[in-house]
């Protein structure tokens, strides 16, 4: 992985490829590289590092071209060099590949192409597919890429191109996200939305074993099995392009923190009836009567969706009383999982892309539970895999570490329980007691981004001490807020930290606390506060140092080294307004480092392989 752009057109491809694959800088990269086609034959152009490189390269050595495709790689089978950058060519150098996914099988392909004759220049599995089709070339183009896909064991997203069939690109996907662009005289492929917004908003998503042929004159879609036609749906792009830039941010992750008022209230529209204490899911209307029946909820995702989804497993047990339980999507798909009649599988993924959660769905399926998503990017591949489903309406969420579409998932899942809740007669003052907090929330979150110098003084503060690693601490609610509180200041500071239980500090954790141990309390006065002060208390007694983020009145001046008061809500939405001084502070630690926040080093934005 991890972005794939083509181009088929009458515009020079060059600068149009640099431009897409700068909108995919986002997802995490290590190298990037293009191929054109240019009538005589195809001229390939790769740098390791950032797109620059590639762009002080395309500015010393020009390609020219009228179609061509281009790749952002984030290593997974070889070093994060130029001889690994995509596209890939065969041994005549007539044929290029860009490839999203894993060959499984590539080693044993190898050794057959090398048995063969084939000589190999890098150490990807990619490069297996570009010999792999010369080895099987039958023309036209799509059935050569036909036959040596079907001989690959593994996921991808391709786009190939020959200089045997000029202006023409082949693309196809099994398990790796890929949509075409339809623009005017000029046609486009890429594996994320975001990478065609300037150019064009019509697109068409391909599915599992379907290909499309491309080229200036339009795109037929193919199944890859039986090489007959598909008619897909047209969709129009909802996200644009003004939301996708920084917006006179410094990054986009701070953008994406302060765009949390209005995340929150685009996830929430429409969706709360006012005339009645009573939630409005018209996304899961057509599975109502399955989730009236329901006796078990299981959250599956990956990373920070799954801190939300453990949020959303309090939720559900809470308000709807329903058995709930979020597995890692990794581990839960090669598992031999219970599912029993009654189950609901939930998928959570911002994204909708991430492979494992991909897989655990499939696998929720295929044993025949009812599957949701509960997603923020329309069409995608969670979306369509799924019965039914939520999506956030947050944005585009550019920045790697998760911020806005977080708090967002976790308003989703409060909209979720409550609704199971009604389903089963939850006390109608209660919903609108809770809707009621849910609607403030956005001021609230508005209320603490006013003050976020304070917490970019605290960063200075902590940063000046030097420490190496944190501990974040929470109960209840707030337990899963310290996971997601020390996810973020891995992810954007690249310091060690890790979050636990509050109650389980005394039974390993606790051995770690000195006075260079900063440890990060998250602590509003709810059900569980009194027992939270005495964990704080144990960790004052060991000498560490105190961060505490609370609501008033609570006393902790004399207790804590740092203090932030946060707005009071519900225990159930208190995540929302506790997470965002987690982020900035995370954000400024990590700026004030030298760290690259938007693009974190080794992480990509979706996971798309395992």
């Amino acid at each position: 992985m991890c972005g794939i752009v083509a181009y088929a057109g009458g515009e020079p491809a060059s600068p149009i490829l640099l431009e897409a694959l700068s909108r995919l800088e986002y997802r995490g990269y290590d190298s990037a590289g293009l191929a054109v086609q240019n009538g005589l034959g195809l001229d390939t152009r790769r740098a390791a590092g950032r797109l620059e490189a590639l762009g002080d390269l395309l500015d010393r050595e020009p390609v020219a071209g009228e179609s061509g495709i281009a790749h952002t790689r984030w290593a997974t089978h070889g070093e994060p060099t130029v001889a690994n950058a995509h596209p890939h060519q065969d041994c005549s150098g007539e044929i290029a590949v860009c490839h999203n996914g894993i060959i499984e099988n590539a080693d044993v392909l190898r050794a057959e192409l090398i048995r063969r004759g084939h000589e190999f220049r890098s150490d990807t599995d990619t490069e297996v597919l570009s010999h792999l089709i010369e080895e099987h070339w039958l023309p036209p183009l799509h059935l050569s890429v036909a036959r040596a896909l079907s001989m690959v064991e593994g996921t991808f997203g391709i786009a190939v191109m020959s200089s045997r069939e000029p202006g023409r690109i082949v693309c196809a996907r099994r398990g790796s996200p890929l949509l075409v662009g339809l623009g005017k005289g000029q046609i486009f492929a890429a594996s994320d939305a975001a990478a065609l917004l300037p150019y064009t908003r019509r697109v068409v998503y391909l599915d599992d074993g379907e290909m499309a042929v491309i080229d200036s004159s339009g795109c037929d879609i193919l199944s890859m099995d039986a090489m007959s036609r598909i008619v897909k749906p047209v969709e129009v792009l909802d996200w644009d392009l003004e939301a996708a830039e920084r917006g006179g941010h410094a990054h986009f992750m701070l953008k994406e923190i302060c765009e949390q008022p209005t995340s929150l209230e685009a996830t929430l529209r429409g969706r709360i009836q006012r005339s009645s204490p009573a939630v409005k899911l018209g996304g899961l209307s057509d599975v109502a009567g399955v989730l009236s029946e329901a006796r078990r909820i299981i959250f599956t995702a990956c990373g920070t969706s799954w801190h939300a989804g453990l949020i959303g497993k309090f939720m559900v047990e809470e308000y709807a009383r329903v058995q709930a339980d979020v597995e890692y999507a990794s581990e839960w798909r090669y598992r031999n999982p219970v599912l029993e009649p009654g189950t609901v599988v939930v998928g959570v993924s911002q994204s909708g892309e991430t492979a494992d959660t991909l897989a655990a769905l499939s696998l929720a399926k295929e044993r025949g539970a009812t599957t949701l998503g509960i997603v923020n990017v329309v069409g995608s591949s969670v979306a369509r895999a799924t019965d039914a489903g939520i999506y956030l309406h947050a944005g585009p969420e550019i920045g790697v570490a998760s911020t806005k579409a977080f708090t967002s998932q976790v308003a989703a899942m409060a909209l979720f329980a409550l609704y199971l809740g009604r389903q089963r007669g939850l006390d109608p003052e209660v919903t609108r007691r809770v809707l009621s907090e849910i609607q403030l929330l956005p001021d609230k979150v508005r209320s603490i981004l006013a003050r976020a110098e304070e917490i970019e003084e605290m960063a200075q503060r902590l940063v000046d001490r030097g420490h190496s690693n944190y501990l974040y601490l929470g109960r209840g609610y707030s337990f899963p807020v310290s996971l997601e509180g020390a996810l973020k200041l891995k992810e954007i500071s690249y310091i060690h930290a890790e979050g636990f239980s509050a109650a389980e500090m005394k039974h390993g954790p606790i051995a770690l606390i000195d006075e260079n141990m900063p440890v990060v309390v998250v602590a509003p006065r709810d059900s569980v506060y009194p027992k939270v002060l005495s964990n704080m208390r144990e960790v004052k007694a060991r000498g560490g140092y105190l961060v505490a983020v609370t609501t008033e009145p609570n006393g902790l001046a004399e207790l804590a080294d740092e203090v932030f008061i946060v707005p009071s809500t519900e225990d159930s939405l208190q995540p929302i307004i506790s997470s965002i001084p987690l982020q900035l502070l995370a954000y400024h630690i990590g700026v004030m480092r030298g760290c690259d926040v938007d693009k974190p080093r080794n992480l990509a934005k979706s996971v798309t392989v395992e």
